[in-house]
């Protein structure tokens, strides 16, 4: 089954960032391993409430959020929040540096998820491993709870 993936990534990157995003335009989506639930569209022309509705609606109903990072992705105030609600709500978190990117911000989302250089043939994989990861953390939650 495909998984729904949200894409959190700097503005400034868009060009970079549709490198992954439309990566799967030419396949069929159960080939491609997901769907984008991407809101970068809209998110430059609403308010701060607004904008923090669209991601949350974004989000509703993905499993993975999928950081494409760029230079200053792990500086960005909608990231920031995005990554946060992901963790809220127990998705697998995915990072992917942008082409042309080695250096910046791996860490900040090493610490939450895998992180990889751009490879169109594994990002299916990465995704269901994202997916499956989130998974067992749920799993190992419910049964600490049940044990309390």
């Amino acid at each position: 089954m495909a998984k729904r993936v949200f894409f959190s990534f700097h503005y400034a990157d868009i060009m970079n960032a549709n490198i992954v995003r439309n990566s799967g335009q030419f396949k069929p989506t159960e080939e491609t391993g997901f769907y984008d639930a991407s809101l970068w569209e809209k998110a430059k022309t609403e308010s701060d409430a607004a904008i923090k509705r669209l991601i949350n609606k974004g989000l509703n109903n993905t499993s993975v959020t999928c950081f494409l990072i760029g230079k200053e992705t792990h500086t960005r105030k909608w990231c920031k929040y995005e990554l946060q609600k992901s963790l809220e709500d127990k998705k697998g978190i995915l990072g992917i540096l942008l082409p042309n990117q080695s250096e910046h911000g791996p860490k900040w989302i090493s610490n939450y998820g895998t992180v990889h250089s751009w490879d169109h043939n594994k990002f299916a994989d990465w995704v269901e491993q994202a997916a499956e990861d989130a998974l067992e953390k749920k799993t190992a939650e419910r049964i600490k709870k049940l044990l309390m």
